[in-house]
């Protein structure tokens, strides 16, 4: 059950309904069956997984709260963030690590592979969960949290298992903090039209950037890359671009819908994406809470901060900053082009910061207005991101080499292979919807959008709410393709 079905929304009206007509008490339980009955649409025997990281976190951090001595406290957390991990890495890893290890024993002594067959790590070829590394890492996090008295056990069950379990999130995040998730659940909500209509408004948009964008572009962008290396110049510069702003609205629609979703039931969830494309350097893009904010804070807080952070030496502070992008690669995936994707933006970053100083003593001398340097920098560093995109994109290395290749060499003939190129009117709608993105973005950049819309007269906002819906309807790709972000 996607959140771009006609089924999801009859489910979740379903659920709202129920939801505000029961008292606040028997609240937590309709929304864990609603979880595990939309978990369980894609595969039942997932349900068994969930809950058993459910319980594994919840078993390791009563016995947390219980434990006195510093060392069995830390024990603990080792045996449940293990634990907690170990489907994760068995689903989504375990091949990944198998056909490494098996090609590099072939590539040592290729005239032997027949006596290597015996020592060969033979693959699982496990199907992967929907959603196992989002809701595994929420699971570590709450257990991290714990041990650091952040916040006291969960002793309800039932409720810690809402938290890691809850349908809006449970996907593709955002990854959301049990310290800020539990305490909701025990403030009675009451309906209220404002958070009703934000919610709704929320859900208005993800669907509008997912249906009508996200989709649209994924067309483009699959001819292009499932054979780059027959695809034209043209058609790779153009998927490549394409696919930019797909992956953006695809999952950062599906963060809209999920915090959406949630502001309904009236709980919140924490913001995942804030107009990363306006970002000026590559540390803004990933740092500084604009692109997956939940995932970037997430290995902040438990990954870069316990190897030291910046409070170590500058060599150590460089590790550092390339350890947490290229396990965030891993994370979203298990194939080198993901790794390659992490280390190419840790390099970027570690880059931008290289020459920051430089550019503030350039800066002065060029005289540039403000709005110049500004746009300068968010050309740049998009680009800069448009690059890694190819890693994350492409079926594998060569496919990756070709695209990047393919485009490099046709540069100088760019402009006349476009005159010849025949341009559809899906090209141009497609760019006019990208436009019409970026416009919206840069007023919400400027002066907060979505805030003022909500200020704004009756005729004025329902004329903007029906002009989503009417994309929605007539142009919009209702195919059910899945988000793009689930696989991960």
């Amino acid at each position: 059950m996607l959140f771009n079905s006609f089924s999801f929304l009859a489910f979740f009206t379903v659920v709202v309904v129920a939801y505000y007509l029961i008292p606040h008490k028997y609240r937590w339980l309709l929304l864990v069956i609603a979880s595990l009955v939309f978990y369980s649409i894609f595969k039942v025997s997932f349900v068994l997984l969930l809950l058993g990281v459910a319980l594994v976190g919840y078993l390791v951090g009563q016995a947390m709260g219980t434990a006195q001595a510093v060392g069995r406290r830390r024990a603990l957390l080792a045996v449940g963030v293990i634990a907690a991990l170990a489907p994760l890495f068995v689903f989504k890893y375990f091949d990944f690590f198998a056909e490494s290890i098996n090609a590099l024993l072939e590539g040592m002594r290729p005239e032997s592979a027949s006596s290597l067959s015996a020592f060969l790590v033979p693959k699982l070829g496990l199907l992967l969960p929907a959603g196992l590394s989002f809701f595994t890492f929420s699971c570590v996090s709450y257990l991290v949290d714990v041990y650091r008295g952040k916040l006291p056990p969960e002793k309800h069950l039932g409720r810690f298992v809402l938290y890691i379990a809850f349908f809006p999130k449970l996907l593709a995040g955002p990854i959301e903090r049990a310290t800020t998730f539990l305490p909701q659940l025990l403030r009675p909500v009451r309906f209220t039209p404002e958070g009703v209509t934000l919610g709704l408004q929320l859900i208005l948009w993800g669907l509008f950037k997912k249906v009508v964008i996200a989709d649209r572009l994924a067309t483009f962008v699959d001819n292009a890359y499932q054979t780059p290396g027959f695809a034209s110049p043209v058609a790779l510069v153009i998927a490549t671009y394409f696919y930019a702003f797909q992956i953006y609205c695809d999952f950062s629609g599906y963060s809209d819908i999920a915090i959406g979703a949630a502001l309904v039931l009236g709980l919140k969830l924490m913001e995942n994406f804030r107009r990363p494309y306006f970002a000026r350097s590559v540390p803004e893009f990933w740092s500084n809470n604009r692109w997956h904010i939940s995932l970037n804070t997430w290995f902040r807080d438990y990954l870069y901060i316990p190897l030291g952070g910046s409070r170590v030496s500058s060599l150590r502070f460089y590790f550092n900053i390339l350890a947490v992008y290229m396990v965030s690669g891993l994370w979203h995936g298990a194939a080198w082009t993901f790794v390659i994707w992490g280390g190419l933006n840790g390099f970027f970053h570690l880059v931008s910061m290289g020459v920051a100083g430089l550019k503030q003593k350039v800066a002065p001398g060029l005289r540039l207005p403000r709005p110049v340097g500004a746009i300068l920098g968010i050309l740049v560093t998009f680009h800069l991101i448009l690059v890694t995109w190819v890693f994350f994109r492409a079926s594998s290395l060569s496919d990756a080499i070709t695209v990047l290749s393919s485009i490099a060499a046709s540069v100088p003939e760019l402009p006349t292979l476009f005159k010849a190129y025949p341009i559809t009117g899906e090209v141009y709608l497609s760019l006019a919807l990208i436009g019409v993105l970026l416009l919206i973005e840069a007023l919400d950049e400027w002066r907060a959008f979505w805030e003022k819309l909500v200020t704004r007269p009756v005729y004025v906002r329902w004329a903007f709410y029906y002009a989503l819906l009417i994309c929605l309807v007539v142009i919009g790709q209702w195919g059910q393709k899945q988000f793009v972000y689930m696989q991960f």
